[in-house]
């Protein structure tokens, strides 16, 4: 059975699986997959037919490589060109962090034909022009620099459902500009706004 083959079967198996999809864009009103929704099931489906997955990312383009395991399996490529993230406030490693886990994200949503509603549309409405967000009327954090905090904010509940309270508080430092870190902060769930706050007073204790 070829590569393209056992791809497709992949996808037909996957389809069949009910995913639940918990990331929550609160700014523009849609719901989307995040990694964790749907990668396990993936690595789970790939390992029955014998594929492997290999994300690589070069300065222009990113590509996903799915490779046959088989004896004289073949491969192929899902590509995506590389964009950027800057956020005032945030070291380059957390722009480059955010830009490798929405890339990431999105190579394996095309690989596996995963059906999303259509970001822009939900995100612009009917008029075309900058969309400005404005999180309960308090921080203005355009599109671009929105997108970033919510791949922060990934981030810091990833580490927190792994009980890393030093990575979140290191995620939520990362963030320094006034505006962004409020938006951060409303992403946020009360117990990791709880967390973060008993930690960061553990630590002024310390001192």
């Amino acid at each position: 059975m070829s590569v393209y083959k056992k791809l497709m079967a992949a996808r037909l198996e996957l389809q069949s699986r009910k995913l639940n999809k918990s990331g929550l864009n609160k700014f523009a009103g849609y719901s989307y997959f995040e990694l964790s929704d749907f990668l396990p099931t993936v690595q789970e489906i790939f390992a029955k037919h014998s594929l492997c997955g290999v994300i690589s990312y070069g300065k222009e383009e990113a590509r996903l490589t799915i490779v046959d395991m088989d004896e004289n399996g073949g491969s192929l490529e899902v590509t995506s060109p590389m964009s950027e993230a800057s956020l005032k406030g945030c070291h380059p490693v957390q722009n480059l962090g955010a830009v490798q886990t929405y890339i990431r994200r999105y190579l394996w949503v095309t690989a596996m034909e995963i059906v999303e509603h259509d970001a822009l549309d939900s995100s612009n409405g009917p008029v075309e022009k900058k969309v400005m967000h404005k999180p309960t009327g308090t921080p203005e954090v355009d599109s671009g620099q929105m997108e970033v905090v919510e791949a922060v904010a990934d981030s810091i509940h990833n580490l927190f459902s792994r009980d890393d309270i030093l990575g979140v508080y290191e995620e939520y430092l990362g963030i320094v500009d006034s505006e962004a870190k409020i938006a951060l902060w409303q992403l946020l769930p009360s117990n990791i706004r709880s967390a973060i706050k008993k930690h960061g007073d553990y630590l002024k204790g310390k001192k």
